[in-house]
């Protein structure tokens, strides 16, 4: 751990900044880790409403406003932006009892990739009305959306027309389905999404309200984006109700997706082999943007982790690499100084539009080699070249989890 101090900004705080920054390893090797990051972090401990340091886990890499891969803890207000527009992202996991050699064959691999495909919507697709399976679980969300978002701001429902036809669907970006096989050469199903649409609704309409906030009240900021809703006010109240939302909506999209794949995958294998799949375990959830009130240094305070998982003692979590690269199921180790935290995935190395410019197709198919997924030119930002080594950043997060299992992916889907 790095540690960074800052009286740049000494006139908003009265005091030094500081961000604890996970970027090396035992082996003084050191984590990408870009400069205007760590300064984003800095700004972020310099907000007087941050009563300690930030600190940035070694996935950390340049986002809005606050540092993507930062553990930010306040007192008396929280910061919208820095949970971020997707709020309850996250991911899930269950192991199964299938053989990855029943799945050798490149042919089955490409059927139950295009199946998977065919039957969640990704990218901004979604389902052309409520979908069968997932009818049953909207009246849990349509109540309180319907309160936040049509009676008390109206703003956020007008343009979200999609919320219950996107609950079950992907996205696109940095989400995905993997179909996975660990150490011990049985399958696994990984999936990374989150609140969708509506969930993003939320995000901007309370990033323009606090942004409002400072303007009214001339709040010094050293970023527009690190506009914050004060305890005890209204928007703060219905900003905490609609995140909480969104992170059950999150979850929920995880679980039903899980759902669906599963039964893709069970009914594929078992119309062919002399197996009866099962699942072995509980599925593993882990939110990594969202917010939640948490006792650390004495004290009850709000925490925002912006693409980080909780890590407290026995925590059981999923970091994923790339593409092309591992993917480590975790037990948190309860790292104080972390605020019982690690990091969410690997973290880029390149904006997407570097991405974009910077790797070739051929690149991509190089770095994705074994893995049934696009190989195509409209994927390239998402590519195992723009990230950094998830080995690596494993390895310069020891004292925060400890890995439990590795998974390599076989199939992987994206939107």
């Amino acid at each position: 751990m790095q540690e960074y101090t800052s009286t740049q900004y000494e006139q908003i705080r009265g005091g030094i900044a500081t961000l604890k920054v996970w970027e090396d390893t035992p082996e003084n090797e050191y984590v990408h880790f870009d400069w205007n990051a760590k300064e984003q972090g800095l700004k972020v401990a310099s907000l007087p409403i941050v009563p300690w340091h930030v600190a940035a886990m070694p996935d950390g890499h340049f986002g809005m406003g606050a540092m993507v891969g930062s553990v930010i803890p306040t007192e008396k207000a929280v910061i919208p932006s820095a949970v971020g527009v997707d709020g309850g992202c996250g991911m899930i996991a269950v192991p199964t009892n299938i053989p990855d050699h029943l799945l050798g064959d490149s042919d089955f691999r490409e059927e139950i990739y295009q199946i998977i495909l065919d039957t969640i919507p990704v990218g901004f697709n979604s389902y052309p009305k409520v979908h069968a399976l997932v009818d049953t679980w909207r009246d849990e969300f349509r109540a309180e959306w319907e309160h936040l978002a049509v009676d008390l701001h109206p703003e956020i429902g007008k343009k979200a027309t999609q919320t219950y036809t996107q609950l079950g669907t992907l996205g696109g970006g940095n989400h995905f389905i993997e179909i996975s096989v660990d150490e011990a050469g049985y399958l696994w199903i990984v999936i990374h999404s989150g609140s969708r649409q509506p969930g993003n609704r939320i995000a901007q309409y309370f990033i323009s309200k606090a942004q409002e906030i400072a303007q009214q009240y001339m709040i010094p900021l050293p970023d527009k984006y690190l506009a914050y809703l004060p305890e005890g006010t209204e928007l703060f109240d219905d900003y905490m109700q609609a995140i909480r939302w969104a992170q059950r909506f999150a979850k929920r999209n995880r679980e039903i997706m899980l759902n669906q794949v599963w039964d893709v995958l069970s009914s594929e294998v078992s119309s062919i082999f002399d197996i009866t799949p099962e699942k072995t375990a509980d599925p593993i959830q882990c939110h990594h943007n969202y917010i939640d009130i948490e006792h650390h240094f004495g004290r009850n305070v709000y925490i925002t982790r912006k693409g980080a998982i909780r890590a407290r003692k026995g925590d059981l979590g999923i970091i994923p690499g790339d593409m092309g690269h591992k993917t480590y199921i975790v037990r948190g180790l309860q790292n104080d100084e972390s605020y019982h935290s690690a990091s969410h995935g690997a973290g880029r190395t390149m904006s997407r539009g570097q991405a974009k410019q910077q790797i070739t197709v051929e690149d991509h198919i190089e770095a994705t080699a074994g893995v049934v997924c696009r190989k195509d030119a409209k994927i390239l930002d998402e590519s195992p070249v723009a990230y950094k080594n998830i080995e690596t950043v494993m390895a310069a997060q020891q004292d925060l989890v400890e890995p439990v299992h590795e998974l390599q992916q076989l199939i992987c889907v994206k939107g």
